[in-house]
This record gives C-alpha cells, structure tokens and sequence, in this order.
C-alpha cells in the first residue's frame, strides 16, 4: 500500500505545483504608480517635478525625450552622473548619487548636451515620456524657454 500512496502524494505535488504556476504565470502585471508630473524646459535643462502622488523609483524609470516630435540620437538611461549626449551632474533622483526617489514636491533635471541630436532651441517643443518597468506614467510636454 505504501507505493500507492506514495504515488498517489506525488501526482497531488505536481498538479499543486502546476497551479500555483499557471496563476502566477496569468498574474496581472503590477499597476503602474501614479504620479502628478509637471515639465519644465529652459535653455538645455529639462526639469521635471513631482507634484503628487506615489513616489517613483527612478531606477525603475524610463525617460524618453523628443523635440519637435523628433526623438534625441542618445536618451537618458537614468539615475547617471555622466552619459554622452548629456552634460555632467543631473539633479536630484537622476543623478546616481541621490536617494533614486523622486517624491511630491521634488524636482529632477538633466541638461542636453549640444552634441545631442536634434538640438534643443528655445522655441521648440519638448515632449518627455515616462514610464515604470515599461508601463507609461506621464506624457509631458513643453515649449522650451531662452534663460
């Protein structure tokens, strides 16, 4: 009787063991925070603030920059100190030495670079697309202003 019963335990393991894997395979992807974003572009420096809602892991953030519709030759990878197409020292949760949280109230930069492409003019159109392990959080836009 025991290898009966043990086979018997052995199958009730596997198809357990199936179930728990076909749920976590059609779990739900967990929902993108949500946050209150405001942009601000003046010169080279584009600023975005946080004006409410969930703070964001900028670790886990993907910024992707356009201007006049056209996307920038290098996009930030953020948290970074130095990345080419951008000058040195962004401010706040992207720079790689801050806390990497970007809450209510607080507000991250980074300026452009001249050897980005297409140039960031005053005048132009900046559009900034943010999102959270691929889920979009924000579409900002903004006129870029002379400092």
């Amino acid at each position: 009787m025991a290898p009966v019963a043990g086979v018997l335990l052995l199958a009730i393991t596997v198809v357990l063991a199936g179930g728990v894997v076909a749920a976590a395979i059609d779990a739900p992807p967990e929902p993108a925070p949500t946050a209150m974003l405001s942009l601000s572009v003046t010169d080279d420096r584009i600023a975005v603030t946080h004006r409410g809602g969930d703070p964001l892991d900028v670790t886990a953030l993907t910024v992707r920059v356009r201007i006049d519709g056209e996307p920038l030759a290098r996009q930030p990878s953020l948290p970074f100190f130095s990345a080419a197409g951008f000058r040195p020292g962004p401010s706040g949760a992207f720079n790689a030495a801050s806390g990497n949280t970007l809450r209510s109230g607080d507000t991250a930069s980074f300026r452009v670079a001249g050897t980005n492409d297409p140039a960031l003019e005053p005048g132009r159109v900046v559009t900034v697309d943010i999102a959270a392990d691929g889920q979009p959080v924000a579409s900002l836009e903004a006129r870029a202003d002379a400092g």
